[in-house]
């Protein structure tokens, strides 16, 4: 199976990246580099991610002096050593047997970008509900103007450099557009695998303000085009932590 450069976007993570490190070095998947693109956190995010070097000894930790998410993002596409590349938020957890099945998944569908689906299994009925809706939302959409979870999408070096990367530009909606243009140029589809997305999001925000929120957001998009000119403002890890 092909190995694979998994991206991870931090900024104020300390107290999270430790547990998908942990979950990336139980993989039954093995052959993988970690390539960690640090947004010049305040907090010690980067030095808990080096105390992971001898469980992942392919570990990259980069600071960046500026911070931005598709800035992240594409920071880290470029010093990604594979072909197959993996784009990942900090708070997210995944199965041991993630990458194995989603690798499989891939070739046999031959997706160079492909999205994920969210997964809520420990989360309480009412987040379920709100996931579901997410996810109905997106495997929908993926056949005529694709959305999904920059948390967690796949790709490659071949289909970024075509994209020209992620849009830096854009601070709402970023990985929404990366996989629309993507659909224009390749396949594009969501695997039938899932990943464990930390609700603070809609804990903090609240519920039905986030969802409204994306909806109203993804309108926008699709009569009026992707917005360059923060007609929506978003910030980029704001969420106080309560765990």
């Amino acid at each position: 199976m092909e190995p694979i450069s998994v991206v991870i976007i931090t900024l104020n993570e300390e107290k999270r990246i430790g547990r998908l490190l942990d979950d990336l070095v139980n993989q039954t998947h093995q052959d993988f580099e970690v390539v960690l693109v640090d947004s010049n956190s305040d907090d010690a995010t980067r030095d808990v991610a080096r105390s992971f070097e001898k469980h992942l000894p392919a570990l990259t930790v980069h600071r960046m002096e500026s911070r931005g998410v598709s800035l992240g993002r594409n920071t880290g596409a470029s010093i990604a050593n594979h072909e197959r590349v993996l784009f990942m938020d900090a708070d997210v957890r995944l199965e041991p047997e993630f990458l194995e099945k989603s690798l499989k998944e891939l070739n046999e569908k031959n997706l160079q970008v492909a999205g994920v689906y969210m997964g809520a299994k420990a989360l309480p009925a009412v987040q379920k509900v709100c996931y579901a809706a997410f996810n109905g939302g997106m495997f929908a959409t993926q056949f005529f103007f694709p959305t999904a979870v920059g948390a967690c999408i796949f790709s490659t070096r071949t289909a970024h450099k075509q994209l020209e990367g992620f849009d830096e530009k854009i601070t709402l909606c970023e990985d929404c557009d990366y996989v629309r243009r993507a659909s224009k140029l390749m396949r594009f589809r969501f695997i039938n695998q899932a990943f464990q997305f930390d609700p603070r999001r809609l804990d903090q925000d609240g519920m039905v303000a986030t969802g409204f929120v994306y909806l109203k957001a993804n309108f926008r998009r699709f009569f009026f085009g992707e917005m360059r000119n923060n007609e929506m403002e978003y910030r980029f890890g704001h969420y106080q932590d309560q765990k």
